[in-house]
């Protein structure tokens, strides 16, 4: 169960880093921050893309802000609590 808990709070800490990552823009294609980038997508998205669908996107001064991250992050902390 150890092992569980290790990897729901990893999987924890990619959320956060791919979610402060998505802020930095990148120019460069072929960069390590943008190959850094899609690598977090990649692993990130099919746990985010359900819950995009669900969660709405409240307009927060003419941008809507994506709540995704933080209500994953809530339900992985809730699971991580019960096993």
């Amino acid at each position: 169960m150890i092992l569980v808990h290790e990897i729901i709070s990893l999987y924890i800490w990619v959320l956060i880093i791919s979610a402060l990552l998505s802020w930095f823009p990148t120019t460069d294609q072929s960069g390590g921050l943008a190959a850094t980038k899609r690598f977090l997508w990649r692993i990130t998205e099919p746990v985010l893309r359900p819950l995009r669908q669900i969660v709405p996107r409240p307009r927060i001064g003419g941008v809507g802000v994506d709540f995704s991250v933080l209500v994953a992050i809530i339900l992985l902390e809730v699971i991580n609590s019960f096993i």
